[in-house]
């Protein structure tokens, strides 16, 4: 009953926290994707880390089991792999988007000529592709890790911990995911991931939303539960905030953001999708509730 009442506790205050910035980018006039309203979003996604802080401070519960600990040791070679996995993965759901839908294809990469154009910068198109691959793949898993640590510090360092307190971690898995995906309905109003011009505006982005938090919280959860620790969930989410634009730089005008190319729509998001399936059914070989245990 006291797990209950933290998680009720926690996800309330991480709505609310998030909601308030959220709706101050209309309340405020702000245009979607402008200068201060991507800082107020960069704020709101603190809520979950502040959430878990404030819950603990308002039940007694303590700091312990923060999954604050990195866990290096003996871990090596799944920290190079949950360095390099999902930026390669991010690549391969572009490949695979394309291959299902050559006519969205831009073989001139527009976007990016056009990017050079107006900025001066010197490169081509096709060697400002390559630089944000390398990019993306070298320093994708970092470059963000401060602010998803904020959201990961909630999601996958205590709401996730707590649903395996109640229910398998199948359950508690794609419970996280179905919450964060809702989380963030104001934004995807808005226009986050999908704008307003797909057909079934809000709801299927919502709902798309949903799954691909369900998805990428499966594969941060399941490395999260595995190596004791929130901060392998922030480097693959740090990589695919890093890399979620680069299959939007290929792709000719008029695709269905509901379906890719990015890792956010159906078809872009297979990949993710399959791993996420082996994970389910790995996890639930493995481990179970009843083998939960301390940790930092």
């Amino acid at each position: 009953m006291a797990t209950k009442k933290r998680l009720l506790l926690f996800i309330t205050l991480a709505t609310v926290l998030a909601w308030i910035l959220f709706f101050m980018i209309p309340l405020l006039g702000l245009t979607y994707g402008s200068g201060l309203s991507i800082l107020i979003l960069m704020a709101a996604m603190f809520a979950p880390a502040i959430s878990n802080i404030l819950t603990r401070l308002m039940t007694k519960e303590g700091f312990q089991n923060m999954y604050l600990r990195p866990h290096f040791k003996g871990h090596k070679r799944a920290y190079l792999l949950i360095y390099f996995v999902p930026t390669i993965l991010l690549l391969l759901s572009a490949v695979v988007y394309f291959l299902l839908n050559p006519g969205s294809f831009d073989p001139q990469l527009t976007v990016l000529k056009e990017l050079s154009a107006s900025k001066g910068i010197g490169f081509s198109a096709q060697q400002l592709l390559l630089i944000s691959i390398l990019q993306v793949l070298l320093i994708g898993p970092v470059i963000n890790l401060i602010p998803t640590m904020g959201e990961e510090l909630g999601w996958r360092g205590y709401l996730l911990p707590k649903l395996r307190e109640c229910y398998s971690d199948r359950v508690a898995l794609v419970l996280t995911g179905v919450i964060w995906g809702l989380w963030h309905t104001p934004v995807i109003v808005m226009g986050h991931n999908y704008g307003v011009n797909y057909f079934g505006y809000p709801w299927l982005g919502i709902l798309a939303m949903i799954v691909f938090c369900v998805v990428l919280g499966v594969v941060e959860g399941f490395v999260s539960i595995r190596l004791e620790s929130a901060i392998p969930a922030a480097m693959i989410h740090s990589a695919v905030n890093a890399g979620a634009g680069l299959p939007l730089s290929m792709v000719k005008a008029g695709y269905n953001p509901l379906m890719g190319p990015a890792i956010t729509g159906v078809i872009g998001g297979l990949p993710f999708m399959i791993l996420a399936i082996l994970l389910l059914y790995k996890i639930g070989k493995k481990r179970n509730v009843n083998e939960v245990r301390p940790h930092d």
